[in-house]
């Protein structure tokens, strides 16, 4: 009979010595992925979380190449309230991107002063697209807008919660998209 009370107190007692273990709360699906960097180190997307994030496909010998320009600008400008902007070398679209990443990189940082994120080339169309860009086209984005990646320089505004927001063709300029990354920062002074 004294067993069944030493088993109850050992079980009452181990329960209140073992730490509590919060649930890790999985990253959205835009942010649920690890990508190599421009100089191959992985690195989680869930790290943005909590930021406003701009995903531009990019590429270096493309005639909307100058918008490096404009991203960079952005990054300059709204990086301090919490915009971080990824750029995802691709060459899918008339072999605009040939470059290794060394030579990407270099490019980006010459010509244009890019500081902002960049990352390893990938494919954003068709059966080998990166699993980011299968879910960024898909109807399991919350936006308007699904199908494949048109050209070159085409963007997709996340919020801090990690959910898809805005896509924007390829011809909209960065410039074009300060009132919607305005909107997603919300007031001035927070982060």
């Amino acid at each position: 009979m004294r067993i069944p009370i030493l088993v109850a107190c050992l079980l009452a007692t181990a329960s209140f010595a073992a730490p509590a273990r919060a649930k890790k709360k999985a990253a959205p699906p835009a942010l649920s992925h690890t990508m190599k960097n421009i100089d191959g180190k992985d690195v989680s997307l869930s790290a943005y979380q909590g930021k406003v994030i701009l995903m531009v496909n990019v590429a270096s010998k493309c005639g909307l190449t100058p918008q490096y320009e404009g991203l960079q600008k952005l990054h300059e400008s709204y990086s301090d309230r919490g915009l971080a902007v990824l750029g995802f070398p691709c060459n899918q679209f008339g072999g605009q991107e040939p470059g290794s990443e060394e030579q990407i990189k270099a490019f980006c940082q010459s010509k244009y002063g890019v500081s902002f994120d960049m990352f390893a080339k990938i494919k954003v169309n068709g059966d080998e697209a990166h699993p980011l860009y299968k879910y960024l086209t898909s109807e399991k984005a919350p936006i308007k807008e699904h199908g494949k990646i048109k050209w070159n320089f085409e963007k997709f505004l996340v919020d801090r919660s990690g959910q898809v927001i805005a896509r924007f063709g390829p011809r909209t300029k960065p410039g074009q998209l300060a009132a919607a990354i305005d909107k997603a920062l919300g007031p001035k002074g927070k982060k």
